[in-house]
């Protein structure tokens, strides 16, 4: 059994790989670290994982750590891991970077946009960009990864099909952006208040956001040529997930049958990469709680233009179950272990009229049973399983799920029959 150590576990990349890992069959997390809830159970902090993980949470330098773990994982912010981090922590563990301090490879890059001084570049060229689908070798071998950031992973993996194949012009890529506020972290902002966010929209970081060297890096590595790109961010009034919409321009003669080919060519045997069908445009809720990203493209014959769409979730693919694939490939494992739930499963069918005519009686909510499994289950192959499974859809399956989410999976019911079902 591998063991885990979260530097940062109390905040929401944290919790989520607390919760990820939770479920993973070769993996068990022996240290929760947390500067703010010292000495206090790690589920009086996230009551979800209540009777399902056990311990406490604490405060211990990455070298003390290394001793008692196989890998670190630090969702600390930027800084910190690149202060604490030394020869002797790798000769003892695997660390997995959730934040930017070894993502960028020049250190005068890395100080200029995120303003502090990079500790440890003597690391720089030893780090691993962890994006799994394309650097799935070099993570094997890797003691060091560095985690993607979300905007990147969402905005590269839709992109670089098109720029390794050559078929846009890198200099023309605008890329608009969209997250969740979870996106922002757990601490107290006012910018992150609820009647700040609710109802309303906004750019930010125009033209300086911290995510615009990283993604510029990783392009400029694929085309083999220094691309400089517009990007974007925007904040949605939504708990997490990503929507990136890029647009380039097509070098002459490109077609959607070249376009297609360059994703499937990519993408046709990667597990957690969703090629959508011509016309189909990815959305945020379809990838909610999984570790998929979901990518289409739409081309603008009037303009000789190509609408490039990608979404997936935030904290899992953009954040902690991207660092468990790496994880994976860091110590041989299948890289889907821990990462095979779909989404958060929202499945609804309602007929609104029986068959005489009459109008069906009145839906009551309430909390899925295990005695549910029949119900739920014929709900979802009528729905013929689209985007809507747990992570395994046997009635042994279902009862784990709920033991572990007890209080948030819910049925609607007419008449004693489960016509609607939400797992998550």
């Amino acid at each position: 059994m591998i063991r885990a150590g979260i530097i940062g576990a109390t905040g929401y990349a944290g919790g989520e790989l607390v919760r990820l890992l939770a479920g993973h069959k070769e993996v068990e997390v022996v240290w929760f670290g947390s500067r703010s809830y010292q000495e206090i159970p790690y589920t009086n902090v996230y009551q979800n994982l209540f009777q399902i993980v056990e311990g406490t949470c604490g405060e211990k330098v990455m070298e003390a750590l290394a001793d008692d773990v196989d890998v670190i994982f630090t969702a600390t912010p930027q800084g910190f891991c690149a202060g604490q981090i030394s020869e002797t922590v790798l000769e003892k563990a695997k660390v997995i970077d959730l934040s930017a301090d070894f993502r960028l490879k020049e250190a005068e890059t890395y100080e200029k946009w995120y303003k502090i001084q990079q500790k440890s570049p003597e690391l720089l060229q030893e780090a691993v960009y962890g994006l799994c689908e394309w650097n799935r070798e070099h993570i094997r071998s890797a003691r060091l990864i560095a985690n993607p950031g979300c905007y990147p992973t969402c905005s590269l993996m839709a992109i670089l099909p098109l720029v390794k194949n050559g078929l846009i012009v890198p200099e023309t890529l605008i890329i608009d952006a969209k997250s969740g506020t979870s996106g922002a972290g757990r601490t107290e902002k006012i910018d992150n208040l609820y009647c700040e966010v609710n109802e309303n929209m906004k750019a930010y970081g125009v033209t300086t956001h911290r995510h615009t060297p990283e993604i510029e890096e990783q392009l400029s590595l694929v085309a083999g040529e220094k691309v400089c790109v517009n990007f974007t961010p925007h904040l949605v009034p939504m708990n997490r997930g990503i929507l990136v919409t890029a647009y380039a321009s097509l070098k002459q003669g490109v077609t959607e049958e070249m376009v297609r080919e360059a994703y499937d060519s990519c993408y046709n045997s990667e597990k957690f990469v969703r090629v959508l069908r011509t016309g189909i445009c990815p959305q945020t809720k379809w990838v909610e709680g999984s570790n998929y990203v979901d990518v289409g493209f739409q081309i603008d014959q009037r303009t000789n233009r190509i609408v490039i769409l990608g979404a997936m979730d935030n904290l899992v693919k953009g954040a902690a179950g991207q660092a468990i694939q790496n994880m994976n490939l860091m110590f041989g494992l299948d890289e889907t272990e821990g990462l095979q739930s779909r989404c958060f499963l929202r499945s609804y069918s309602r007929k609104k009229e029986e068959k005489d005519g009459k109008r069906r009686g009145r839906t009551m909510i309430r909390a899925m049973m295990i005695e549910d499994y029949e119900g739920v289950y014929k709900l979802w192959k009528q729905t013929k399983g689209f985007g809507i499974r747990s992570i395994d859809d046997s009635r042994e399956g279902l009862e784990r799920f709920l033991r572990r989410n007890p209080t948030t999976s819910i049925v609607a019911e007419e008449e004693g029959e489960i016509v609607g079902s939400i797992l998550c």
